[in-house]
């Protein structure tokens, strides 16, 4: 990343944020489903996700390594990681949400929520709906 865009020459800030969102948090979220729910312990992930996007910033801006994180995100015009994960996780919820009442996932659903059900008389009373 360093070479992309250093102080002789390479891509702009804009350019390294486009590439920041588009390449480099798409990569470092994907599956984040799997750990980022009500329950779970979500300390070290952040951590490092939080290290990350610090980076990743500084990198953008050109900044000082001692400035402060908030105030360098605000004038890049990125949100927190924590509430970007947030936005995702509720639009991942509305996908699950819009899908058909026969989909798999709403099987799964119900089978989790009621656990003393069949889950071959589930799918076959689905398969005859």
């Amino acid at each position: 990343m360093k070479i992309l865009g250093n102080s002789n020459h390479g891509i702009n800030p804009l350019q390294k944020h486009l590439l920041y969102g588009s390449c480099i948090l798409s990569i470092a979220l994907y599956g984040f489903q799997l750990w980022f729910y009500k329950c779970a312990p979500t300390a070290y992930h952040m951590k490092i996700l939080e290290k990350m996007q610090r980076c990743t910033v500084i990198w953008i801006l050109g900044a000082f390594k001692t400035s402060s994180l908030y105030g360098v995100e605000a004038i890049v015009g990125l949100i927190t990681i924590k509430l970007h994960l947030q936005k995702l996780g509720g639009k991942s919820q509305l996908r699950a949400n819009k899908l058909l009442s026969n989909h798999l996932l709403h099987l799964l659903i119900d089978l989790y929520l009621n656990p003393s059900s069949n889950f071959k008389s589930i799918i076959l009373d689905s398969l005859t709906n």
